[in-house]
């Protein structure tokens, strides 16, 4: 309970949308190990909940989130407790990649560091207008080498160095410019710019999105003739598949898709 009555990561689930809020707000919603171990928790859950359909990321307080937890890191700093922090946050920012359900940070506030990979690391990003982000361990001698990761394939190269060298802070609309966000918004019109959002989400397919969001982070990683070959392969499938034919259905029959419940 990290010192609190409430626990350090809050769930709701309201028609199919998962919300996580990180709940730690006096410490700015850093990252603690018991934290994060509640956060890997709870998308395993989802990933294997075909019920939710969208998850949104959100911070309590006056934060999104301030990275990770430095005193907690300060307290002991051999390499097998240090290896297992940073391998279990690595975990979950790949576990976030691969949940079949589209991930959108709500972010306010800073985002730094391990927050920073944290928004990096979800599909879509929505922030407020008084958002900044940076990646900052550099100031305190340690490079922010695994939120590069999810960083350096958000940003171009240049403005990702830039951040990483520096730990400067970009505020929210050098992030919609650079690409880190998809919308900046002002405070009070959060919450309703992310239901906007997540409604264009949950009249699409699920497995139709699923399928989508697994082919795009896959064909990143590969050449340009493997990437062809590999989504060729994708949109064959998903064109012999039900979804699609319900699609089409609804196209010829100018109506809105009904899409079939399972694969049954």
């Amino acid at each position: 309970m990290d010192g609190q009555n409430e626990p350090l990561l809050l769930r709701a689930d309201e028609n199919g949308v998962a919300r996580l809020t990180l709940n730690r707000p006096k410490a700015f919603n850093s990252l603690s190990r018991d934290l994060l171990t509640a956060l890997e928790q709870e998308v395993d859950r989802i990933a294997a909940d075909s019920t939710t359909r969208v998850v949104i990321v959100a911070g309590n307080g006056k934060a999104f989130c301030a990275g990770h937890d430095l005193k907690e890191m300060g307290e002991d700093l051999r390499e097998a407790p240090i290896r297992a922090l940073f391998d279990q946050c690595s975990r979950i920012m790949v576990k976030l990649t691969r949940l079949p359900q589209p991930v959108i940070a709500r972010v306010h506030g800073i985002a730094t560091a391990a927050g920073c990979q944290l928004v990096a690391a979800c599909d879509l990003a929505v922030c407020t207008e008084d958002s900044r982000f940076a990646v900052s361990g550099v100031k305190y001698g340690l490079f922010c080498s695994t939120p590069m990761v999810a960083l350096s394939r958000n940003l171009p190269r240049k403005p990702a160095m830039e951040m990483l060298l520096t730990g400067d802070f970009i505020d929210a609309r050098e992030a919609l410019r650079l690409g880190l966000v998809n919308r900046v918004v002002p405070a009070e019109a959060l919450d309703a710019e992310i239901a906007a959002l997540t409604a264009r989400l949950l009249d699409k397919s699920p497995r139709v999105l699923a399928l989508g969001k697994r082919a795009f982070y896959r064909q990143l990683e590969l050449g340009l003739e493997e990437a062809y070959a590999f989504t060729t392969d994708v949109i064959v499938e998903n064109a012999l598949g039900r979804d699609f034919a319900a699609g089409l259905d609804a196209f010829r029959s100018k109506r809105a898709p009904v899409w079939p419940e399972d694969d049954a």
